[in-house]
């Protein structure tokens, strides 16, 4: 069956998720009285990984993700915040980190020539809905990028093969017609295959089996996806 639609994740595949990471804690630090540095980098990437399995088993809350994460980090930073204002600690982080989201520079090209293609695109994220489809309009590329379906409009969420069989359900395409374009092999290749669809990595530092080093070479995978099925791709060049 021909690729129709491409399924794409959105942050470190659309959105540079990582630089505005670093572009907000830059933003956001000084104003607790903080150098931004390596050290106190690892200890936010640290904080922030360590409670995104119970906000993907909807376990905990959006907000109580980021109480959590403020009550992890902000000790080791050596800031008291009491717990009536972890609420405003994270909220400062958050206006930080949405000045400083961009699109990377090869998904205006990759959505063009998947147009060109009369190839579909939709979003499987597992971010909320208000801040996955507000991160698309800054970044220009609401209404580009067809349907966006989050944790919180499906009630599950990636790694689960569920996520992607509901997101193609809704879609109206088969599964083995969809392209699954993430930059997490447990997140968006792995489940993304068990589910029935293809599936490829964008690894913008390191090509490789499975993965592609730009989004330009999208329409590129879709001709091999159409030649060897969901069970994968070539190498990239």
């Amino acid at each position: 069956m021909k690729v129709r639609g491409v399924l794409f994740d959105v942050d470190g595949t659309l959105v540079d998720h990582e630089g505005a990471v670093d572009d907000a804690l830059r933003l956001w630090l000084p104003t607790l009285g903080v150098t931004f540095d390596a050290q106190v980098c690892a200890l936010w990437h640290a904080a922030q990984e360590r409670h995104l399995v119970a906000w993907r088993e909807r376990s905990i809350t959006f907000a109580e993700r980021g109480r959590r994460r403020m009550r992890d980090f902000l000790p080791a930073v050596g800031v008291r915040c009491e717990e009536p204002a972890l609420d405003a600690a994270f909220a400062g982080y958050l206006r930080a980190y949405g000045d400083s989201w961009r699109a990377f520079d090869d998904v205006a090209d990759a959505l063009d020539d998947l147009a060109r293609l009369g190839v579909s695109t939709a979003v499987l994220t597992n971010g909320t809905t208000e801040q996955q489809n507000d991160k698309l309009r800054r970044t220009g590329l609401a209404g580009r990028v067809g349907p966006v379906w989050t944790v919180e409009d499906l009630g599950v969420a990636k790694p689960d093969p569920e996520a992607f069989r509901l997101a193609c359900e809704r879609w109206g395409l088969p599964p083995a017609a969809v392209l699954s374009v993430g930059d997490r092999p447990d997140l968006d290749l792995v489940p993304a295959r068990a589910a029935g669809l293809a599936a490829v990595l964008i690894d913008r530092r390191t090509a490789g089996p499975d993965r592609i080093t730009s989004l330009r070479d999208l329409s590129r995978v879709v001709a091999a996806a159409d030649e060897y099925g969901p069970a994968g791709i070539p190498p990239a060049r």
